[in-house]
């Protein structure tokens, strides 16, 4: 047993080197839009011998004719190619592609509470402070604004307006008859005002 060891071993020897040296180069890239695939690993079959293609996917190294060589890369599934016996020169380059690996994972739901009915309740009972965005909206609604307006003192153009009303008034009327206050609006918005005021109450 021992002799047909010693004896099998240079002829096996002598076969691998009867296989010549071949720089292998190439670029590998994708298959469905030919990019390159940068950091693949490229591997003899049953050996340690390879290298990795660089960022542009381009890679080159020494291989013997015959050999298998094994193409691997994050995302990418795996494959091989065997360079061509008999070959015209030492050297051979090609194209290698390579096809995507789609891995399709199960859905996770991650809650930061135990059950749902938990996760509703702290929703529901989260409060929120109101932002500047917030006060200025509630400060500029409809009826805040109206009643803004309601109790703010008259200014100076309303004053002026109002005056010229009653000049307006009093030199229509002259001459005449005074006129009816139960149709002036004016007089109705004095009266609803001093009504507000309590100026009719009993002393």
């Amino acid at each position: 047993m021992l002799f047909a060891l010693t004896f099998m071993g240079p002829m096996l020897v002598l076969g691998q080197g009867d296989r010549e040296l071949v720089q292998f180069s190439g670029v590998v890239v994708t298959g469905d839009s030919l990019l390159p695939v940068p950091f693949t690993n490229i591997l003899v079959k049953n050996t340690y011998r390879g290298t990795m293609s660089d960022v542009y996917g381009y890679f080159s190294f020494v291989a013997q004719e015959g050999d298998t060589i094994l193409f691997s890369a994050v995302g990418f599934e795996r494959s091989q190619f065997v360079i061509p016996l008999d070959l015209d020169e030492n050297k051979y380059s090609m194209i290698h592609q390579m096809n995507r690996d789609t891995v399709l994972l199960n859905t996770v739901n991650v809650f930061p509470w135990p059950s749902k009915e938990q996760f509703r309740q702290a929703f529901l009972d989260l409060r929120l402070p109101a932002d500047d965005y917030q006060l200025a909206m509630k400060n500029l609604s409809p009826a805040e604004m109206l009643q803004r307006m309601e109790n703010l003192p008259p200014d100076a153009y309303q004053s002026f307006r109002y005056q010229m009303q009653l000049d307006q008034t009093r030199l229509y009327s002259q001459g005449g008859y005074p006129s009816i206050n139960l149709f002036n609006p004016i007089a109705w918005a004095q009266f609803i005002q001093a009504w507000r005021n309590g100026e009719y109450k009993k002393k």
